[in-house]
């Protein structure tokens, strides 16, 4: 097994010699001003983006986005499945406790049909393999953040270099543009300029740059909970000037994003969106319920997902995950827990992964006896040595694991997918969770037009 995974090149002569007659370090510190100039922020630090881009070929791009656009239509598929007739049951393809046993499914939402569909926005998880094709690690189709850094990466690197290559695909205008798509697809049926305001946490919400980005690049109005009221089945937005506005579309981005708590209560969130949004009089994006779709077990059968709902072979493969839920699988992969990546289910940012080959023997007793008391609370995965990219360290260049976050968005049968996306990078050697919480940071993705 390779333990470090392929390093990617500099493909650009431009590019390799801008960057072998550059300070790296002052590059470096002008991407870090350009960032702190314009406050971009992830919680309370200061949002890392490495001056080195990543490059990926017009053919090679082309491959993953058709990939994407086939599983988000699949997994769009599997969502109004689960909580319609769960044909995909019936057929013995997945089994009915996987549904039953994700954390975001919401029996409640039986028989909802809701405006636009389900899924308005995705951003996987992709890793490249040692076999250099790319793969997915998870899916996030509930409230997935990182599009406005995407951006900002953008900006501040291309502000450090002074140069682009005129041939680079744009992204400003395509996330953009695929996101107002998604907000008017999802207005209830017959609002021809629908109304949609951005639902934000505010400054508690470690995304609340991103969410004050996009409210003012689209433009919509940025609101809190109490900024929002309920007449009878439809919502209203309560203006500065003291006016209500009738609300059609709510992009959710709160970090609450279950109907109920733990109590069996509606979460104060569901409280004003719930009734509205069943009533067919308000569009949400993501919907409630969509989470069924990201579950880590449900990423087992994904591909299962593409050929029975779509009946194509999947051109975008997942990493190789295992439901230990199964017995079977369960004895054999409890087996090979030095081999395997270990995930609680519900579990988000890196949190609670343990990677076997680089686990303490104790370690890797712990998540054993973890999985033998609840196998349908965690998964595994197999360790995949993805690949690394040159990355500013010091005064000089060295390899750091890379993963990649592209998004698109769903506007009734359209998919739009962003040119590359958000590239995240592991600053710390060899580490392999590249999450912003645990200290990683981003690069800029160059996708090269043919």
């Amino acid at each position: 097994m390779n333990g470090t995974g392929v390093t990617e090149r500099l493909e650009l002569p431009e590019l390799r010699e801008r960057l072998e007659d550059a300070d790296l370090e002052a590059l470096r510190a002008k991407v870090d001003d350009r960032l702190h100039r314009s406050g971009v922020t992830f919680g309370a630090r200061l949002f890392a983006v490495d001056p080195v881009p990543r490059v990926i070929a017009a053919a090679e791009w082309e491959e993953l986005r058709s990939g994407i656009v086939q599983r988000m239509r699949a997994l769009e598929a599997f969502v109004a499945d689960a909580y319609g007739a769960r044909e995909i049951v019936r057929a013995g393809v997945l089994p009915e406790r996987v549904l039953h046993g994700a954390d975001h499914y919401e029996p409640e939402l039986a028989g909802v049909q809701p405006p636009g569909g389900w899924i308005g926005v995705a951003g996987l998880d992709v890793l490249r393999g040692p076999d250099g094709r790319f793969a997915v690690v998870e899916d996030n189709v509930r409230t997935p953040s990182g599009a406005a850094y995407l951006l900002a990466a953008r900006e501040a690197v291309d502000a450090a270099l002074g140069w682009a290559p005129p041939h680079r695909a744009d992204v400003r205008d395509a996330l953009l543009e695929g996101l107002r798509a998604a907000l008017r697809a999802a207005a209830p049926p017959g609002v021809e300029q629908p109304f949609a305001v951005l639902l934000t946490d505010g400054a508690s919400n470690i995304a609340h740059w991103e969410h004050r980005f996009l409210a003012a690049a689209l433009p919509l109005t940025l609101v809190r909970l109490e900024d929002l009221e309920l007449r009878g089945d439809r919502l209203y937005a309560r203006r500065p000037a003291g006016h209500a506005r009738r609300v059609d579309v709510v992009y959710r981005r709160t970090d609450e994003d279950r109907l109920r708590d733990g109590l069996g209560a509606l979460t104060p969130v569901a409280e004003r969106l719930l009734g509205p949004w069943k009533a067919g009089t308000l569009g949400l994006v993501n919907g409630y319920g969509t989470g069924v779709a990201d579950d880590k077990v449900a990423h087992a059968y994904a591909e299962d997902m593409v050929r029975f709902y779509l009946g194509e072979e999947p051109s975008l493969r997942s990493v190789g995950t295992y439901d230990l839920g199964d017995e079977r699988v369960c004895a054999e992969s409890l087996h090979r827990l030095d081999e395997l990546v270990v995930k609680p289910r519900g579990g988000y940012g890196g949190r609670g992964v343990v990677v076997g080959p680089h686990a303490e023997p104790a370690e890797r007793e712990r998540v054993s006896r973890a999985v033998r008391d609840d196998p349908e609370g965690h998964v595994a995965q197999e360790t995949v040595w993805f690949s690394r990219h040159p990355t500013v360290v010091g005064d000089r260049l060295e390899p750091r694991h890379v993963d990649l976050r592209p998004f698109a968005y769903r506007a009734g049968d359209q998919v739009r997918v962003v040119p590359g996306g958000l590239t995240r990078v592991a600053f710390a050697e060899d580490e392999l969770v590249v999450n912003s919480s645990r200290g990683g940071g981003a690069k800029d993705t160059w996708v090269l037009r043919a």
